[in-house]
């Protein structure tokens, strides 16, 4: 890793270390004003000390990062198309890293300091997004351009989707435990429990439930928050350092030889149902065509970016064999090729057909969707870090002022099991969601299904943070991005 510092010079070696600084800020931030929401019901249902479930947390939430994964650190990477990604000086780069990461912080920090449980991931998006636009209106092109519209469609889904399920589910859970359960103790809040039983403490099963369930959304936040700094970082390195990490230099022969081959069976794929994708894929373009007409991804230069890209991976048994100037246009081509095969794979090919894509698809990016172990611990002990501070604030407004009584066990449950599943599983597919909202929806959907009312307020609070924090960040990112390029560009 270190030697890329000999090559960038002591000017821009200072800069990508500020800037891989300012990634972990933002998840030590991240740490300590989302994990608060992994905590908050352990915390306020009393099933566990504050001290002793943050530091557990602190530990789940490492782990997650660890042993999350990185699908969703790479739906963050691509929220930028592939040309704006490859085309950005490393001036512009550094800038764009600074003015997305400015935006980020100052509204995580300022929601934060108001107890308002806003979304980090939501703000993480809409930095990008802004920057992402703003590189393309500076490069005078449609602003729409310097966002990868499909990749940012599909986020913003699960953002709107995953909160919606989360508040159904939560409800429909604890209407299930108080059927099966009927005057029981788990339907007691704290206060309850205090005045009859005099204990301060859950029932055993209750307070075991609280527990569990807790580190399961703190494994969860882990796995997909956690994610989202790796891709940041990723994002830093690839734009700072393209020549050690557009592409993974620690691929092996074997590693190339089975890109080169996923290359081709995708080629044999398209060969065979060209009648279905004619609509995506030219099939009329010269497979010999310049490679400076290769620039930019398109329906016409597919075929020739995957005869390219072959041509490419012959002449090499590792990527250290090919200069800076191959290695960015290399991720170019295997991140264009796999985009269209993407929007092929939607097509009605036939069943066998998109199961060989969908494997061909993992082996075609395996050397470009990668993370270096370093980043992973680095971005993990941010997390677990800032687990550890901050989490006041947020415990009461999730415990106390979403709704009109005090949350029960069974309501701190209910919302728990929810969130650690709904967020587990969007890890798992890839998708980044909002630990923020997906508990707090699932809490609000408690309060609804056990009678208990809203605090309309609150209510309005995080919903207006919720319909804010797109355009704000947006906006800020790219008016920071701006202004940074016309004094410093």
């Amino acid at each position: 890793m270190f030697e890329m510092f000999t090559t960038l010079g002591f000017a821009w070696s200072v800069g990508l270390v500020l800037a891989i600084l300012f990634v972990l800020a933002y998840e030590f931030i991240n740490g300590f004003h989302d994990t608060a929401n992994a905590v908050a019901t352990v915390i306020y249902t009393k099933a566990m000390p504050a001290n002793l479930a943050v530091v557990t947390s602190a530990l789940f939430n490492f782990a997650g990062v660890l042993l999350g994964g990185l699908g969703v650190a790479y739906a963050i990477v691509h929220l930028l198309p592939v040309d704006s990604l490859l085309g950005m000086d490393s001036t512009q780069g550094l800038l764009m890293v600074f003015s997305l990461l400015f935006s980020a912080i100052i509204w995580n920090l300022g929601t934060w300091y108001f107890g308002i449980p806003a979304s980090s991931s939501h703000t993480l998006i809409g930095s990008i997004m802004g920057v992402g636009g703003a590189f393309a209106w500076m490069n005078h092109q449609p602003i729409l351009q310097g966002i990868n519209v499909s990749k940012a469609s599909q986020i913003m889904l699960s953002l709107i989707i995953s909160p919606t399920l989360g508040f159904v589910m939560a409800g429909i859970f604890l209407l299930i435990m108080k059927y099966v359960w009927q005057k029981h103790k788990i339907h007691r809040t704290p206060d309850e429990q205090m005045q009859i039983n005099g204990k301060k403490h859950p029932p055993f099963w209750a307070r075991a439930s609280l527990i569990v369930s807790a580190m399961g959304v703190s494994f969860a936040h882990g796995s997909n928050d956690g994610q989202k700094g790796i891709g940041l970082v990723m994002l830093v390195l690839i734009c700072m350092a393209p020549a050690y990490f557009a592409l993974d230099m620690g691929s092996q022969p074997y590693d190339l030889e089975r890109t080169q081959d996923a290359n081709r069976r995708i080629m044999a794929i398209y060969d065979r149902n060209q009648a279905v994708i004619v609509d995506v894929i030219d099939f009329s373009a010269s497979a010999n065509v310049p490679e400076y007409m290769l620039a930019h991804c398109s329906s016409e230069n597919v075929l020739p970016a995957m005869s390219l890209l072959d041509r490419r991976l012959a002449k090499v048994s590792t990527y250290k064999d090919m200069d800076v100037q191959e290695r960015r246009e290399v991720r170019r081509l295997l991140l264009c090729i796999d985009d269209t095969a993407r929007q092929v794979a939607k097509l009605d090919l036939p069943a066998k057909d998109l199961t060989s894509l969908a494997k061909w698809r993992k082996d075609l990016t395996r050397t470009t969707e990668y993370a270096p172990l370093w980043v992973i611990i680095a971005i993990a002990t941010a997390l677990g870090c800032g687990t550890l501070v901050g989490w006041r604030r947020i415990v009461y407004t999730v415990g106390e002022k979403i709704g009109s009584s005090s949350m029960t066990y069974s309501q701190g449950i209910a919302a728990q099991v929810t969130a650690a599943v709904s967020i587990g599983i969007a890890s798992m597919t890839g998708m980044p969601v909002s630990t923020t909202h997906i508990l707090s929806s699932a809490v609000a959907g408690t309060m609804v299904a056990n009678r208990s009312g809203l605090q309309i307020q609150t209510i309005k609070q995080i919903m207006l943070a919720w319909l804010l924090t797109l355009p704000i960040t947006m906006l800020l990112s790219a008016c920071v991005f701006i202004l940074a390029n016309a004094l410093w560009g």
